[in-house]
């Protein structure tokens, strides 16, 4: 298999050029169905299996499974400070160095599934909440020196909830796990 087809199993993320309620709908089900697919996914692992990289030069399952985590509570929290503050600027975080930090390289993954499965049940909750006008709410992301509404967010993080899934599904596929 060819790395990239490794690096983004469901191809990279494209914006739909149109985002109708349909699509905000069925994303905000992939993230709400996220946490237990995930869970469900590496249920019973060892540790050694989840030390196993995705791909070559690629994170362990281990760190991604924090790093979901750790992407997941900006991204709620993006979204917060859209809803609650004029077009703010949000703080990016260099998430390849916090996957090299010790929780995210050591620990067991069962407190960020945790995280994930409360985080996610708020998340699409607000996120169900929200009307048209606030789906349209805007942040500024300094590293992808762009604005960003809601509801393009919510599209990304539908992808990035299936994109690290399937890593893990093409990873357990391939060992026979």
């Amino acid at each position: 298999m060819d790395i990239d087809a490794l690096k983004y199993p469901i191809g990279t993320y494209t914006e739909p050029i149109s985002i109708t309620a349909d699509e905000i709908e069925k994303s905000i089900g992939a993230i709400a169905s996220f946490p237990l697919s995930l869970q469900t996914a590496v249920k019973g692992w060892s540790g050694q299996q989840l030390d196993t990289p995705y791909r070559p030069g690629g994170w362990t399952i281990r760190q991604l499974v924090h790093h979901c985590a750790d992407s997941h509570m900006n991204a709620f929290i993006r979204h917060k400070l859209a809803l609650t503050e004029e077009e703010p600027v949000i703080k990016p975080y260099a998430e390849a160095l916090w996957a090299e930090l010790p929780d995210a390289k050591t620990m067991d993954v069962a407190s960020s599934l945790q995280v994930l499965d409360g985080l996610h049940k708020r998340w699409v909750y607000l996120l169900s909440s929200l009307t048209d006008m606030q789906l349209e709410r805007m942040f500024f992301h300094p590293g992808l020196q762009k604005k960003m509404n809601i509801k393009s967010s919510v599209c990304m993080y539908a992808w990035h909830c299936s994109h690290h899934l399937a890593h893990t599904m093409q990873l357990k596929e391939a060992k026979s796990w």
